[in-house]
């Protein structure tokens, strides 16, 4: 009886352990919860920087080489900017050898304007070639203001006096508009330099200090944009003369004029 019992007793023990094996086994799993996402931070879109617009300076070669066979029209009247009237334009000077100033000053404003085109500076010319007449000094004068320069700069050479020598930069004198104050004495000095710096000298005859305060050229009175006119040197004077018909010395004067431009527009 009591062998029988334990059997039982042991029996219900075993049964009990297989149930709860089963009922273990049908139980669901618990449910299992995935990780979140890493969240990163979007990174900002980049944005297309819109570059500058370029700097524009206009450069004014002197004079053009059909004025001369063309009286009429260069002598007729145009507004000096002050109230009065001069010539639309004039000839120019010459080397006692007979190169012309209108040649000599759309040669070196070539090469300036090269210089310029490869630091980036957009160029506009008052005339194209030198095979034209004039424009007139007033257009000139007006040409910076169409243009929306930066700097004018008119590139002239002289012709006084054989012992003459040296360099100087012109300005309007007294100024009519704040861009003949202080922006154009700025641009003058930045010129004066320059030229300075290329191993020119201040003139001997015209000038204070290698600026000269000039109230009679109308294309410096009429403008409404910064605006220089630079003497480069004096045609009868015969050093100078030598140095003016040559490749080399009109790279010199370009390369001079040039610097002085960039450091005007780097100010």
């Amino acid at each position: 009886m009591r062998n029988a019992l334990r059997v039982m007793v042991r029996g219900v023990v075993v049964c009990g352990v297989v149930v709860c094996a089963v009922i273990s086994a049908c139980a669901p799993a618990p449910p299992t919860i995935a990780p979140e996402p890493v969240r990163t931070a979007a990174a900002p879109s980049a944005q297309p920087s819109t570059p500058p617009p370029p700097r524009v300076v206009v450069l004014d070669p002197g004079h053009n080489a059909r004025n001369a066979a063309n009286p009429a029209e260069i002598n007729r009247p145009v507004p000096d900017g002050r109230g009065g009237t001069k010539a639309c334009n004039t000839t120019g000077t010459q080397t006692d050898a007979g190169y012309p100033e209108h040649a000599f000053t759309f040669d070196v404003a070539q090469r300036v304007q090269r210089q310029l085109e490869a630091a980036g500076v957009r160029v506009v010319m008052t005339r194209p070639d030198d095979n034209g007449i004039g424009p007139c000094v007033d257009v000139r004068g007006q040409a910076g203001e169409q243009a929306g320069a930066d700097a004018v700069v008119s590139i002239h050479a002289d012709g006084t006096a054989r012992n003459g020598t040296g360099f100087h930069v012109a300005v309007s004198d007294p100024p009519l508009n704040p861009a003949q104050e202080g922006p154009a004495r700025a641009l003058a000095t930045a010129l004066r330099d320059a030229m300075r710096g290329g191993g020119f000298t201040d003139s001997s005859y015209t000038g204070h200090e290698g600026i000269s305060l000039r109230r009679d050229l109308a294309g410096l009175n009429l403008a409404t944009r910064p605006a220089a006119l630079v003497e480069c040197g004096n045609m009868r004077n015969p050093a100078e003369a030598a140095l003016m018909t040559t490749e080399p010395g009109r790279e010199r004067y370009a390369a001079a004029l040039a610097s002085g431009v960039l450091a005007f527009l780097r100010r």
